[in-house]
């Protein structure tokens, strides 16, 4: 099946340090397919929103305004809700991803050699954001390789890039960050294995803005398990 535009969704929350130079990058990636861009302010209270509606923007970046704070999985939802193009990712605006990696995932869809493509972080010195954030997402990727037998080697990742339709039949829920969780799972679940594409990563400290907890992590379990016993 061919891919002929590719959808970026940009969820933000409390980003106006980074959000313009985020979209700079991606704005400045060469992709091989056209290209639309849906940012979505999960409600920010530190001027993101604002700081987006002075930035010189093309025609193909959209803004999307939640008026409360819903979490990271909602603003997905929402972007997924407004995509036209027929292949999906979400980039993350906290630089911790390097946008020229989105060509590098495409190119399976594009071979049509997979219909669900993951960037794969490896994890160092210079890129962990904590020794118990690696083994925690160990866990969790071994957690669900156990309950799906399957492999899988990050299921945390950002750099889902997965064709809309496909995405859409999943019946998402999970409003905050257990999206990652539950879009994995139901994926294995529906027998999609995502071909695997090693990409590049650099983890932000807690006092640059990192959000994510370890409850986070405990949630995470619970949804891969709910899911693979049948559960929505």
């Amino acid at each position: 099946m061919p891919v002929s535009k590719l959808t970026v969704a940009v969820p933000v929350y409390n980003e106006r340090a980074r959000v313009a130079r985020a979209l700079k990058e991606l704005q400045a990636t060469p992709l091989p397919v056209e290209t639309e861009v849906i940012v979505v302010d999960d409600g920010s209270t530190d001027g993101t929103w604002e700081e987006l509606g002075q930035l010189m923007l093309p025609d193909s970046v959209r803004l999307i305004r939640h008026q409360q704070n819903r979490g990271k999985g909602a603003a997905l939802r929402s972007a997924l809700e407004a995509a036209s193009g027929d292949v999906f990712v979400p980039f993350d605006a906290d630089l911790e991803y390097d946008p020229a990696d989105l060509a590098k995932c495409l190119q399976p869809l594009i071979r049509d050699e997979a219909d669900v493509v993951y960037g794969t972080r490896t994890f160092g010195s210079h890129t962990s954001f904590s020794y118990i954030y690696v083994l925690g997402n160990k866990f969790l990727n071994t957690w669900a390789n156990v309950l799906f037998n399957c492999y899988i080697s990050d299921l945390e990742t950002c750099y889902k890039m997965v064709r809309t339709s496909i995405l859409r039949s999943l019946n998402l829920r999970a409003d905050g960050f257990d999206i990652e969780a539950e879009v994995t799972a139901k994926l294995l679940r529906a027998k999609h294995r995502p071909y695997e594409v090693a990409i590049s990563y650099k983890a932000r400290t807690r006092e640059q803005g990192k959000k994510i907890a370890w409850q986070d992590g405990v949630i995470a379990l619970w949804v891969i398990a709910k899911i693979r016993l049948g559960g929505r």
